[in-house]
Parts: structure tokens; sequence; C-alpha cells
């Protein structure tokens, strides 16, 4: 079979959806539509993973009590990084919306699997971390296709990953790599939050030539 063709209307299409991909932290109070996260994740599910491990494993977080014990962890890992920041950042930080952890309908914790059987242990022996970078792969994949389908999604990452895997009973082996919130944006912008703060902003790529 003929890989497909993308031709010159499609790449730009690409390019927009690379340069419109937001990390979101305002969302409408508006659920998703009946099959919408089931296709995202099978999407999120194609990504490319060392040695086809498929590590991932999602955790669709809706129990009102681990929504909650969610959020509390966050407040509780927030006053200790604003605490931790400098006198002339501690303003600034304090006023970032950093979670939509009320807003979002739907909450999904993404661990991934360190030694699964899936894969063999192909390219791992040298690399392990491999592991982890294909699941973030997967949530990558799984932000593209939001944001393709109209929907936004924010990663949540002042979190504490023992007490998110004890407060969700996953397994002891699992890893959390990241905490995701997923709806419909509130707003839509050609820019990131934090560089709209005043937060920092987005350089050109760091290139090394040898």
């Amino acid at each position: 079979m003929l890989a497909p063709s993308f031709d010159p209307g499609f790449r730009d299409d690409l390019d927009r959806l690379f340069r419109w991909r937001r990390d979101v932290r305002h969302f409408l109070p508006r659920a998703l539509p009946e099959g919408a996260l089931d296709s995202l994740l099978d999407t999120a599910n194609r990504a490319p993973s060392v040695g086809l491990s498929q590590p991932w494993r999602f955790v669709l977080v809706d129990a009102p009590p681990a929504r909650a014990a969610i959020q509390a962890e966050f407040l509780r890992c927030n006053a200790d990084a604003l605490a931790a920041q400098s006198e002339d950042r501690a303003a600034n930080y304090a006023r970032l919306k950093l979670a939509a952890l009320h807003e979002a309908p739907c909450q999904i914790a993404v661990f991934v699997d360190p030694d699964p059987v899936q894969g063999h242990g192909l390219g791992r022996l040298t690399m392990p971390e491999t592991i982890g970078y294909s699941a973030v792969m997967a949530i990558h994949t799984l932000w593209l296709a939001a944001c393709a389908a109209g929907l936004g999604l924010g990663w949540v990452s002042i979190l504490d990953p023992d007490r998110v895997r004890a407060a969700l009973d996953v397994s002891r082996d699992w890893r959390l790599v990241g905490y995701l919130c997923l709806g419909y944006p509130a707003m839509d912008a050609d820019t990131p939050e934090l560089e709209r703060e005043g937060w920092d902003h987005r350089r050109p790529p760091a290139i090394v030539q040898r």
C-alpha cells in the first residue's frame, strides 16, 4: 500500500494546528459529545512507543471524591511553589491560572507502566527513560487531536505524583506522567497564556552543529 500524499493545503493546516495548540486553563461548562473521548483516546493510542510497548495507562477521573483529592493536592503543591518563588516573581506567579480542575468536564491522569510485558524490552536496555517519553508522545498526540476537534487540553504538573497515584488507587508500579484537563476552551488565542501574562516568551530553536 502506498503512503498517502499530503498536499500543500494539508501541510498548511497542520502548521496552523501546531501554532494554535494551547495549554488551556479556561473551559466552557459544556460536556463533550458522546463518543468523543473514546475517539480521542483511540487516536492517542496510535502514538509511537519504544519497542511498540504502548506503556501509557489512561485513568479517567470522574468521581467527585477523586477530583476533590486532586484539587486539594494541587492547592498544597501550588502553595509550596509560590513560597519558592523569588521576591520579584512571586506576585506574577500568584496571579497565574495554572489549573482548571473546577471547570474542565474531563480529567485524565496519564500514567506509565515502567516495565510493560508488551514490547519485550526492545530499545530500553541503554535508554530505559524512553518508556516515559513514549507516554509523553501519547499525550502530545491526544493534545493535537483535541485541538483539531475544537477542544482544549491543559496539562497540570503542579502535583505530587505519589499522592496522585495513591488518591486514584492505581498500581504502585505506575508513574504519573501528566494530569490532563479536557473540554471546550472558553477563549482562543494565538499566543500562550504565560507569554500573554509576561511570564516568559517563546524563543527560536537552540541548534548546535558538530
